[in-house]
């Protein structure tokens, strides 16, 4: 038996909590992991895992043996790197899940400069709309919106973005444009609801320095982000959305931007990767790179007078997808799991 890959298999096994998730990540046959382990646990002489039809949970034994696993492939890894050559640059598959409009109006379009400077780093990247779980999913880092709760994961701020209250024209016309804050409370809004629990989110300002949140009424509620634009569009409401999201709309006049002094809180945005004592080097070029396109970025800043997405930072395309409910939601982000 390899013991080197049955510590490598048996530490995959740990910490995706599955043999099957393992099998997937380390692209091996399941009953080849499951065999394994179990030979693993022969030539200790000691029972590593419980084993379940639901669950696995480590032994005593199995959770010490870990512990050393970790250390020991830690440091085998970061041997090897540093006996590379340093001219060949960092190699390798890197696995990201970002929200689906910060993949496709940030970067997507910068990502041949990423290759360029890295071409032998093969990048996978997921956008779908859900939190996942670094470590049982194999995910090297993600980039996430809101405060982070998780101290098991190592988190880098890269840029921060505030949302507007906008309203269609028709909606304005028929029901007057609020001056105030208070005045919110006359008016409909397009009501966001978390798919967790159906309740409808309130909104947030920043009143005299102090975090102020606010339940309106309205006729319609939505838990996608683009029926969410889509329903203010079409005058069911007022809604609060990111301010890029909303500058094509503001540009053509479908949208009208109202209270353009009310400050919401700013949703930081932060590239989030596990707490491993030796950072791979693939990670660490990308969050250097990504931290620098994001500082560069007035996208995802305060107002810009006249700015469209085609003249900032060269982003083209029409925004509209899920960061709409990430913005909603960020007031309550102890529901959203790394």
């Amino acid at each position: 038996m390899d013991r080197f890959q049955a510590m490598q298999v048996f530490r995959r096994v740990v910490e995706a909590n599955s043999f099957s998730l393992a099998a997937e990540n380390l692209g091996l046959p399941r009953a080849t992991v499951s065999t394994t382990i179990q030979n693993l646990e022969k030539l200790l002489q000691v029972r590593l895992l419980n084993r379940t039809t639901r669950r696995i949970s480590l032994t005593p034994d199995g959770a010490s043996y870990y512990e050393r696993c970790v250390s020991i492939l830690s440091e085998i890894e970061e041997t090897e790197a540093s006996f590379r050559d340093v001219t060949r640059g960092p190699k390798g598959r890197l696995r990201l899940d970002v929200p689906p409009s910060i993949g496709r109006l940030i970067l997507i379009p910068r990502l041949c400069d990423f290759h360029t400077r890295y071409p032998d780093i093969e990048l996978v990247l997921g956008m779908a709309d859900r939190p996942v779980d670094l470590v049982q999913e194999g995910v090297d880092c993600v980039i996430r919106i809101g405060d982070l709760k998780d101290s098991s994961m190592v988190a880098r701020r890269i840029g921060t973005f505030e949302s507007i209250i906008c309203a269609a024209p028709s909606y304005l016309a028929r029901e007057g444009e609020p001056q105030t804050i208070e005045d919110l409370t006359k008016h409909q809004a397009v009501q966001y609801f978390s798919s967790r629990t159906g309740r409808a989110y309130d909104w947030d300002f920043i009143v005299d320095g102090v975090h102020t949140a606010m339940k309106l009424k309205g006729v319609i509620s939505v838990n996608d982000g683009d029926a969410y634009l889509a329903c203010g569009l079409q005058g069911f409401g007022l809604i609060q959305t990111p301010r890029f999201m909303a500058l094509n709309h503001l540009a053509s006049g479908a949208l009208r931007q109202v209270l353009p002094n009310t400050i919401s809180a700013p949703m930081p945005i932060s590239v989030v990767y596990p707490h491993n004592r030796h950072l791979s080097s693939k990670v660490r070029v990308f969050v250097d790179w990504v931290a620098d396109l994001f500082n560069g970025c007035p996208l995802l800043g305060t107002g810009v007078p006249g700015a469209t997405p085609e003249n900032l930072c060269g982003f083209a395309g029409e925004p509209s997808d899920t960061t709409y409910r990430t913005v909603i939601e960020h007031h309550n982000l102890a529901e959203s799991v790394l």
